[in-house]
């Protein structure tokens, strides 16, 4: 894969919808972390056992927005869950060597967070 930081964002959050663990196996640094208001600094095999269970539930991704600045990403986005659920998230990933070595859940709107397995 090339340096493109947004496609990468951008796939991270197909494969998690599409339940791809190869993907994440792939494209997750070792040294991986993940926050969000209800789940403060999870290391990689955390985010694995409190968020990869909600990965691959028929989840579809709306993309409102991409920006890059240097090593980081803003992901906002709507996710429509099969039963027509709706909420809307904004997410600062950090990407360096083709790998998410952070991700920042900053808020949700319209749900809870846990509604929709992050």
């Amino acid at each position: 894969m090339s340096d493109n930081k947004l496609q990468l964002a951008q796939q991270s959050h197909e494969a998690f919808a599409a339940g791809d663990r190869k993907f994440f196996e792939q494209h997750l640094a070792e040294n991986f972390t993940f926050s969000s208001p209800l789940d403060v600094g999870l290391d990689r095999d955390g985010y694995f056992k409190r968020c990869w269970p909600g990965a691959g539930n028929g989840q579809k991704f709306n993309f409102l927005r991409l920006i890059q600045h240097d090593e980081e990403v803003v992901v906002t986005y709507e996710i429509t869950k099969p039963n027509g659920d709706k909420g809307r998230n904004t997410e600062i990933v950090r990407i360096k060597d083709d790998k998410n070595r952070q991700c920042r859940s900053l808020f949700w709107l319209g749900h809870t967070a846990r509604s929709l397995n992050h």
